[in-house]
């Protein structure tokens, strides 16, 4: 069994007296190529790493939700027919998720659980997607009805826009709720349709968490959505996907500066990830690594997301042996870097860069090879 799903199963029944129902478990997720690409209707190729939320869970008689957070060392309630917005509390995830299902019509039931992860918070990883998916499947479990990925993911992506108020596109909670192990997924953010990706042989994944934060609700995410909606509406079509690269060359002296930089960050990300698949599946991962490093100078000065850390991170990285290539990853501002690096070479590599990089910021990082992993599961029932 795994080591947390373990603890949540050992807490439950500590609190409760009683081995839970069920066991529920979703990924975080880093994104390889593809950022602020899927609120604008394009493509993203994510894949869901080995850190999770996890749930032990049973249902109730009542209506109301309990859940104990091993985390904040709290438990949190709430009732099924007496939703409310509060702010800055974790809690609001689960009422936003339960909100989410219910406007949807699904018949909701109450559960009692403790919940643990090991997914850094605001590390642009997606915790807060994962913990949306994770109480999906614990509602799901408890009525025993049907998973469909694609529409908890959009279900979940919903309480984040409305319940939450971070303006967010599907890519996290589609990664976290259909993620295959072994692979990073292409997703076409406009029709939701998927395909497995298999990283290039002899390469590993590695997170860089630079060990600052940001506060996605407080950020300029949403401000870079308003400008990329500028663009679209420039251009005349719903989104910028919708864009080519000859008609953003043909007319870009028309925009704004600012809004041509956002727009133009968006036109090539968008093809970059396509000749990231197809470098993939051709096994090349000196052309995976060209791209991802193209990716990170165009959202450090196109897209203007990055941070003074997460540019030396890169830099490190991309100047050590057997690294491909490295950028920036999430929403920005802060968080992690990743990098595709030689499989033979990430012990060093992890070792090297971490003390560079403390020496260089006076901050230590979190650094540690990933492995591809499916999407939201139930793992266990007794």
């Amino acid at each position: 069994m795994n080591t947390l799903a373990h603890t949540v199963t050992q807490h439950f029944h500590g609190r409760f007296g009683a081995p839970p129902t069920f066991v529920v478990r979703a990924p975080g997720r880093v994104n390889l190529i593809g950022e602020h690409t899927d609120y604008n209707d394009g493509f993203v190729l994510p894949l869901a790493i080995d850190r999770a939320i996890w749930i032990a869970l049973r249902p109730r008689p009542d209506r109301e939700v309990h859940i104990h957070s091993l985390d904040f060392d709290e438990t949190a309630v709430f009732h099924l027919d007496r939703l409310f917005k509060e702010t800055n509390h974790w809690l609001e995830y689960p009422k936003g998720v339960a909100w989410a299902l219910q406007e949807d019509g699904y018949p909701l039931a109450g559960w009692e659980g403790v919940m643990t992860g090991d997914i850094p918070k605001g590390a642009g990883l997606s915790s807060s997607a994962a913990l949306e998916l994770a109480t999906a499947r614990g509602f799901t479990s408890v009525t025993n009805q049907l998973w469909d990925p694609a529409a908890m993911a959009l279900l979940c992506q919903k309480a984040e826009n409305q319940w939450v108020g971070v303006n967010c596109g599907i890519m996290d909670q589609m990664i976290s709720a259909s993620g295959q192990e072994g692979h990073a997924l292409l997703i076409d953010c406009r029709t939701l349709d998927t395909k497995a990706v298999p990283l290039p042989a002899g390469t590993a994944v590695v997170i860089l968490d630079t060990n600052t934060r940001r506060g996605l609700v407080d950020s300029a995410y949403n401000e870079r959505r308003e400008q990329c909606d500028q663009a679209s509406k420039f251009f005349g079509v719903p989104y910028l996907r919708d864009v080519s690269i000859t008609d953003f060359l043909s007319s870009e002296d028309q925009l704004a500066p600012l809004i041509r930089q956002r727009a133009r960050h968006v036109v090539t990300e968008n093809i970059r990830v396509l000749n990231a698949v197809t470098a993939m599946l051709n096994d090349d991962a000196a052309m995976l690594g060209t791209l991802m490093n193209q990716s990170h100078l165009s959202l450090r000065d196109d897209f203007e997301v990055s941070s003074r850390e997460l540019n030396i991170m890169v830099e490190l990285a991309q100047a050590q042996p057997g690294c491909f290539g490295a950028r920036m990853t999430g929403a920005g501002f802060g968080g992690c870097a990743v990098a595709l690096v030689a499989v033979d070479t990430a012990v060093p590599f992890t070792q090297t860069i971490s003390a560079a990089y403390k020496q260089a910021t006076s901050l230590t990082p979190a650094i540690y090879v990933c492995q591809p992993t499916a999407g939201a599961a139930v793992v266990g029932n007794w």
